[in-house]
């Protein structure tokens, strides 16, 4: 089975669209690699985490800030398919 992608937010500060974005790029990029993404509004205030099944990848909180694109990208590829080439999102 496929890992299913897991992007939980906080619908009170108004993250939606953050998470959607990156949702679309995690979609567009591992197409063939994942079930899916699916989008969660938490609970809990300020929350903005994304896991791969149950392995939390990045936390907010923790980082104390959000992931670039580029690095969320590498992040899952490392999880779902490590010899991926994500092409420009490889170059440093």
């Amino acid at each position: 089975m496929k890992p299913t992608i897991t992007i939980e937010y906080c619908p009170k500060c108004n993250w939606m669209m953050r998470a959607a974005y990156m949702a679309q790029e995690l979609l567009t990029t591992f197409t063939e690699d994942v079930y899916g993404v699916t989008l969660r509004p938490s609970e809990i205030s300020g929350r903005y985490t994304i896991s791969v099944d149950d392995e939390v990848l990045f936390d907010r909180k923790e980082q104390g800030r959000f992931p670039e694109i580029k690095e969320l990208k590498q992040l899952v590829r490392d999880r779902v398919s490590p010899g991926k080439s994500l092409g420009h999102s490889d170059s440093k």
